[in-house]
């Protein structure tokens, strides 16, 4: 019986290889970048499927920049922040915790499962928290599935170019 293992000099092809889902990530400059960079220093090991953009604030992460990761093929986006009361900006983390429960609501109306997206609070001395909020958000969003939007506006697309096609 031949294992399904490749031999160590052999590559596998990307199609062979199973699902794995994309989070993008926005994090704040001062706290949970900053724990993150501290996550790697200390060698803690963490799902390698997250995209980190570092932003000055949380406060700074506008819904749109969500609904875009989303829509160019992120299944997940992840948002950290200083603890309330901790913000270096006095109330950007305020400001997003406002937006986060309304894009929460927009994500539903929107047939998106809002637990794709997540809001957490990491000071910069949680390099361990940065590794148990990736590594729970990832599995996460592998227990969800694949979210992909750009597929689906092929979709939409097409069905809409059908319903023209009728009403002509």
């Amino acid at each position: 019986m031949q294992s399904m293992k490749p031999a160590a000099n052999e590559k596998l092809h990307p199609a062979a290889l199973p699902w794995q889902p994309r989070i993008v990530a926005f994090f704040c400059n001062w706290c949970t970048y900053t724990a993150a960079d501290l996550a790697g220093v200390s060698r803690l090991k963490y799902a390698a499927n997250v995209r980190v953009i570092r932003l000055m604030c949380s406060g700074r992460v506008d819904p749109q920049f969500i609904l875009d990761a989303l829509a160019r093929g992120a299944d997940g986006v992840l948002i950290g922040g200083c603890h309330p009361g901790d913000c270096h900006y006095v109330e950007g983390n305020y400001k997003m915790l406002r937006r986060f429960e309304m894009l929460k609501r927009m994500l539903k109306d929107l047939g998106i499962e809002p637990a794709r997206v997540r809001l957490e609070w990491i000071s910069a001395a949680e390099g361990e928290k940065v590794k148990r909020v990736v590594n729970e958000m990832v599995e996460q969003v592998r227990q969800l599935g694949a979210l992909g939007l750009p597929a689906k506006f092929a979709d939409w697309d097409q069905e809409m170019a059908e319903l023209e096609h009728e009403v002509r």
